[in-house]
């Protein structure tokens, strides 16, 4: 069984067959998923989703589909659309019994569609948001280490997951130190994935998750294909390959770092 704890199932490019898909996901083993947001638009349909794959009671999911879960907040790239009222949205969003973190939020220096001190802004104010409802926070992190960590230096209090974790085991380590987690992709199967596969090799295996990010990051063979959560297999077999186990044992653990980081029952 395996719990793919960073996908976007909100995407477009799942419009002509999602429903399909979430039936053959639970048939494949695929039992928990959760949905990423990044903008309001996203978080709702998210929310959306979370409802319909359930039963009549909310605490029941469908037998016939994995247990959808909600990570709702505003991508860095998206923060220059943030008003005053965003976090007022937000706050509300978060009320859903589905929702069990904030994110994915952080600062993503790579393509700079955001000015850098509102990204930086917005960060803030999100980690402010996590810690006043007491949920754990999805962060993204690319070409910004040290703005990131000096950011997440004043909430070293909360609960954190930096999701594809891109950097190297030094970096990794003063993560880990605090108490956070590291959770990968596909990108571990890449030929220069070295970086990665240091840190997986190194790192506590308590604090290790599984995701696709899909409908990016595809594993090899499918590189360059939309990803989904059938392809966790793969990262896990890789993840397996550098920790010297099985991969039953790595997507045993995994689901159980992901049920408690994320307070799943």
């Amino acid at each position: 069984m395996y719990f793919d704890t960073h996908a976007h199932y909100n995407d477009k490019r799942y419009n002509d067959d999602r429903d399909e898909l979430m039936t053959v996901l639970k048939a494949a083993g695929i039992t928990h998923v959760l949905n990423v947001s990044y903008s309001i638009s996203s978080a709702k349909y998210s929310l959306e989703m979370a409802d319909k794959y359930r039963h009549a009671d909310l605490n029941q999911q469908s037998d016939k589909h994995p247990s959808i879960y909600v990570s709702v907040g505003v991508h860095p790239h998206d923060a220059k659309t943030m008003t005053d009222d965003t976090i007022t949205q937000l706050k509300d969003l978060l009320k859903h019994p589905r929702v069990v973190a904030v994110g994915e939020i952080g600062l993503d220096y790579h393509y700079d569609y955001s000015p850098r001190d509102v990204q930086r802004e917005r960060f803030r104010e999100q980690l402010e948001l996590a810690r006043s409802v007491n949920l754990p926070a999805v962060i993204h992190m690319r070409d910004a280490t040290e703005d990131t960590l000096q950011i997440m230096n004043d909430f070293r209090d909360l609960s954190c997951v930096f999701h594809c974790f891109p950097g190297s085991w030094e970096t990794a380590k003063t993560i880990l130190d605090i108490g956070w987690y590291l959770s990968f992709t596909g990108v571990v199967t890449f030929k220069n994935a070295r970086r990665a596969l240091e840190v997986i090799e190194k790192m506590p295996i308590d604090r290790l998750m599984l995701e696709t990010d899909c409908p990016y990051m595809a594993p090899e063979p499918f590189r360059g294909k939309r990803c989904s959560s059938l392809y966790l297999p793969y990262i896990a077999e890789k993840i397996a390959e550098v920790r010297g186990t099985s991969v039953e044992e790595i997507a045993r653990v995994t689901m159980e770092n992901g049920k408690r980081f994320f307070r799943i029952v």
